[in-house]
């Protein structure tokens, strides 16, 4: 080893201390997201204030692909919101609307039948505060899901499509508890 290369590590050692004491002091500073202990801020953690959200019926036609959604995408949110357990005296209402479609992405050349479809579902959703009426957190979500045909076999192909209806339904839950959550760490 020489000259140079002996202070180069001699440097990398004296690193290894000040990376040490910064994560030491910044470790406080971050809290689980879901946490259930009080925030600093005077605010109620985060289970707490989710918990306390009323999830209104979604709105869609009857006997449709997004009716089905409408009732899972409601029932993946309260279960996010509650783990299952019960809802607290709600604080704030959420209203959701979806519209889904569906793509043809491949067809197969031999038969002139859809190999590969995409589904896609879009969302917007507005968290409004009981006490004010005030709208305190609005947006979208979106999200496509490809799913396989298998050609001729009917069954097979509406399978896909209703998993792919389930699986962008969790995904569109997922984004939306993962939003509000975020409100009600940063208030914004």
């Amino acid at each position: 080893m020489g000259w140079r290369e002996g202070r180069a590590s001699v440097k990398r050692l004296l690193h290894v201390p000040a990376v040490l004491l910064s994560a030491a002091l910044l470790g406080g500073c971050f809290q689980p997201l879901y946490g259930t202990a009080e925030t600093g801020t005077g605010r109620p953690a985060v289970r707490d204030a989710l918990q306390a959200i009323d999830v209104q019926q979604i709105d869609a036609a009857a006997n449709t692909a997004e009716a089905r959604l409408a009732v899972q995408i409601r029932n993946d949110l309260l279960f996010s919101f509650t783990g299952g357990g019960y809802s607290a005296p709600p604080t704030h209402r959420l209203k959701v609307q979806i519209s889904g479609s569906r793509a043809v992405v491949q067809i197969d050349q031999a038969t002139a039948l859809p190999n590969i479809e995409s589904y896609g579902l879009k969302t917007t959703y507005s968290l409004t505060e009981i006490a004010t009426g005030k709208v305190v957190v609005s947006g979208a979500a979106s999200t496509a899901v490809s799913y396989d045909t298998l050609g001729q076999q009917r069954f097979a192909r509406l399978g896909g499509m209703q998993d792919a209806e389930r699986r962008a339904a969790k995904v569109i839950s997922d984004n939306i508890t993962t939003r509000l959550a975020s409100y009600f760490v940063s208030g914004s």
